[in-house]
């Protein structure tokens, strides 16, 4: 099978006029290396590094109150990343078994790849077993992530029954 290039019209005005400006080279195919991955990719990470720098020396973060060693808080909670699988814990009376539903997480979401493998779309809304898993993996995480700051009663129902 050949594989048919479109070579570019150099004696094209409208092209000629973009190629002066220094616009229209992906209609003559420059290539990624060393072009952009040389010189663009480099000034782009730097710009942004400068730019979170530049913000993190105008508006600081605050860290927040100092911690007191002689005052325990009545519920110590984990950070907000944390929530879904402190609440996998803090609901299931086993923790073998909170272990094993934690450990089973990203082993479900490694095998998504070969369950639906014979799937040539990259569209997700025509991939429906990736679509499902992802909706109802994000919904059961922001549900446990909610019910973590519930009281261990409420924190199920999310405090709705």
């Amino acid at each position: 099978m050949a594989k048919v290039l479109k070579k570019p019209d150099l004696t094209n005005p409208a092209l000629r006029a973009k190629l002066k400006k220094g616009m229209g080279h992906n209609y003559y195919g420059e290539p990624a290396w060393p072009n952009d991955l040389l010189y663009i990719f480099p000034v782009v990470i730097m710009g942004t590094i400068a730019l979170v720098i530049g913000l993190a020396v105008m508006d600081p973060a605050m860290v927040g109150e100092p911690a007191d060693p002689f005052a325990t808080p009545l519920e110590i909670l984990p950070e907000w990343y944390l929530y879904p699988t402190f609440q996998i814990f803090r609901v299931v009376p086993n923790k073998l078994l909170g272990v094993l539903m934690n450990a089973s997480i990203p082993l479900g979401l490694m095998l998504i790849p070969f369950i639906e493998s014979v799937n040539k779309f990259q569209n997700p809304f025509r991939r429906p077993v990736a679509m499902t898993v992802f909706l109802f993996g994000t919904l059961v995480t922001l549900w446990l992530g909610i019910g973590a700051a519930f009281p261990l009663d409420k924190s199920l129902t999310l405090g709705l029954f």
